[in-house]
């Protein structure tokens, strides 16, 4: 019992001495890793840095407990930094004390809203957000947050939340550049593109940071306008109390299930690729379950939003992380940090922050998806270019939302006008195939084969009515009508009375309706509805081949239909 709560008192009581080596040098590489990062993402979330390093320690050493991944690197990511920052910024202005209480009370509504979605063991219902939806929105959420940080390349404020809003701005305040300021973080740019190319596992944030760091310290570049860390505060992280008001729930909500999903979605995704490689498995309730406590735990040690990150992940992984012993040794770590070493980032510029975030999600930009799913699926690549546009135009939420919404019609559209194939007899290989796809096959003027190859409830029971219709007419010498089932999955009330009325109308006309290859769940149904007494064995034939066997238009043997 214990071990299904706190998935990690499994490893620990069966902790393997070999394991400790990678797990304690993947815990300091992925520490050295984000106290660079953890504060770059706290900037872009519009917090205070040292809040970024606030959301690697307890919340990382919750997630370690109960999380059911044992390589997942949990923390602030850039994606759950824009969409805070995107959220909050309609409640208060960045860096301001109600800004952070704000974040504060969005973690622990994240918090919430996972933990509930696992202990519902609802995990499925991030299905509904497409792989084509996140695609776009993710490709144009990297692009926003990389302009988001043009500000503070550029040495001055900028306002907005769109991909134009940004633009727009920054082009306007063009002339008040500050040129040092510039040449810090693209100087920055410049080494972490380098680096990540020349040597990818070398921790090239914490190479700009020192170097920044020491160049604005030495030549006193602060005084020359260039923006900086400025005092971060020392010490373990502090206690914290949200403050829940009825108005501010209602403004954040959106923000807090975006952020739930999407945080989810970029977790699950890394932790279930690494588990495969591993051969063990991914619990996605358990995984809402530790991630909403990890998030709530952050509200109570003044963190932002936290989720697990790719990046992150994939180094702790090749680091040689084996157990969540990793993950808190990089809270240990981190928590050293927080009591030793933050004057040494007073001098720090606020654009190799910048820098380090504008690299990191270059990498989430993908062209090559859209190509690929235009030669696929033309429909996908639509469904991903209105994520896209909307994101970029729109914001965020609206994106995710308008994404969402258009797949999800997509479906509705493929659901209500469902693939129905009329078969023939494709003698050589005896097995039954489309006539439009075989046009050898051999048809019956008696009898009229039709698949159809989507469950049948209310909404497309029309269609399906109308095409049985108009393949039947114009047919003289018809005796029987076949229903190939085996591509049908479930059966509403709408759908068994629409068929009863078929066979009905049809029966007077002297044509009978013969149903088979009913899969058991749908035969238990026309059962309670009493086919049996009505139709007689009309409903219970295994394939086409004893459906027509049985009039007398086939002979011998088949090996199946399709």
């Amino acid at each position: 019992m214990l071990e299904r709560l706190i998935p990690a008192a499994l490893w620990l009581k069966r902790y393997d001495r070999a394991d400790l080596r990678g797990d304690l040098s993947a815990g300091l590489t992925v520490a050295i890793m984000l106290v660079p990062q953890g504060m770059a993402y706290a900037l872009l979330a519009g917090l205070p840095p040292v809040m970024g390093l606030y959301a690697v320690t307890i919340p990382l050493i919750v997630y370690a407990l109960l999380g059911s991944s044992r390589q997942l690197a949990v923390g602030p990511v850039a994606m759950m930094s824009l969409l805070t920052l995107a959220g909050v910024s309609k409640l208060a202005e960045p860096r301001a004390g109600e800004f952070t209480a704000y974040v504060l009370l969005l973690s622990l509504m994240v918090g919430v809203v996972q933990f509930l979605m696992g202990a519902l063991r609802l995990g499925f219902l991030v299905n509904f957000l497409s792989h084509s939806v996140i695609s776009g929105f993710t490709s144009a959420a990297a692009i926003v947050i990389g302009l988001s940080q043009i500000g503070h390349l550029m040495g001055v404020k900028l306002q907005g939340e769109t991909f134009l809003e940004i633009v727009r701005e920054a082009a306007a305040k063009m002339a008040q550049v500050n040129p040092v300021t510039l040449g810090i973080g693209l100087g920055a740019i410049a080494v972490l593109a380098l680096m990540k190319k020349q040597w990818p596992k070398f921790p090239a944030p914490l190479v700009v940071v020192v170097l920044g760091t020491a160049l604005v310290a030495l030549a006193g570049l602060n005084d020359a306008g260039v923006r900086i860390v400025g005092t971060v505060p020392g010490g373990l992280p502090r206690l914290s109390v949200p403050d829940i008001s009825p108005g501010s729930l209602r403004v954040l909500l959106p923000t807090a299930l975006t952020a739930s999903f999407v945080g989810f979605m970029e977790s699950i995704a890394v932790a279930k690729s690494i588990a495969a490689k591993e051969k063990y498995k991914v619990d996605p309730d358990q995984e809402l379950r530790a991630l909403g406590l990890a998030n709530v735990t952050a509200s109570f040690f003044s963190a932002g939003p936290v989720t697990g990150g790719f990046s992150r992940t994939a180094v702790n992984y090749q680091a040689g992380a084996r157990t969540g012993l990793a993950s808190i040794i990089t809270a240990v770590m981190l928590l050293l940090v927080l009591l030793f070493l933050t004057p040494l980032f007073y001098y720090l510029p606020n654009a190799v922050l910048a820098a380090i975030v504008m690299v990191a999600v270059y990498g989430l930009i993908d062209l090559k998806e859209p190509v690929k799913l235009w030669a696929i699926r033309k429909v996908d690549a639509v469904t991903l270019g209105i994520a896209f546009v909307a994101t970029l135009l729109l914001g965020i939420e609206i994106g995710i939302l308008t994404g969402a919404a258009f797949s999800l019609l997509v479906f509705i559209w493929n659901s209500a006008y469902p693939h129905i194939a009329e078969l023939g007899f494709l003698e050589e290989e005896r097995v039954f195939r489309n006539i439009l796809r075989y046009p050898q096959v051999k048809t019956y003027p008696e009898a009229l084969i039709l698949r159809i190859d989507a469950s049948l409830y209310f909404a497309n029971m029309n269609f399906v009515e109308e095409r049985i219709r108009t393949a039947a007419a114009g047919r003289p010498l018809l005796k029987w009508i076949v229903l190939d089932l085996s591509g049908v999955n479930d059966f509403d009330a709408v759908a068994i009375e629409t068929l009863e009325q078929l066979v009905h109308e049809y029966g007077q006309s002297g044509i009978r309706i013969l149903f088979t290859s009913m899969k058991g769940p749908l035969r238990d149904l026309v059962r309670k509805a009493g086919w049996a007494e009505k139709y007689g064995g009309a409903a219970e034939y295994l394939s086409v081949h004893h459906a027509l066997r049985e009039v007398g238009l086939q002979r011998g043997h088949l090996h199946g239909t399709a």
